[in-house]
């Protein structure tokens, strides 16, 4: 499974897309499988050129039941700042949050990568 994630151009939030538009939770964050992956991140994308920047797909992994994103960097972005847990879109709480917390994995986000090789 994958995700759409982007940076708000506003403030630079980090962003997730779901059902034709950008939310702010990764909990509320629309899944792709494999196969509609890069068809949604071209079309969603593009579409919105003047809200977001850095538009790219994230590999995810099931974490307690719950997806979460594989790649470190990509959980820190979904929780916010590291440096309070009282801090950032981590001090909502609840089980997506928990399982990113405890999500396990390092694996480069290949979505970003396959984005790139095709301009």
């Amino acid at each position: 499974m994958k995700a759409l994630t982007a940076n708000r151009l506003l403030d630079g939030e980090v962003v997730f897309w779901k059902a034709g538009q950008w939310v702010e939770r990764f909990a509320d964050a629309e899944l792709f499988s494999d196969d509609e992956a890069a068809t949604a991140a071209e079309a969603h994308g593009k579409n919105q050129p003047t809200v977001v920047v850095d538009v790219y797909l994230i590999d995810l992994i099931e974490a307690e039941g719950v997806w979460a994103p594989i790649s470190y960097r990509e959980r820190i972005r979904a929780l916010g700042p590291t440096n309070h847990l009282a801090h950032g879109k981590q001090a909502e709480g609840g089980a997506v949050i928990e399982a990113l917390q405890h999500a396990h994995g390092a694996a480069r986000s290949t979505g970003r990568v396959n984005l790139i090789k095709r301009k």
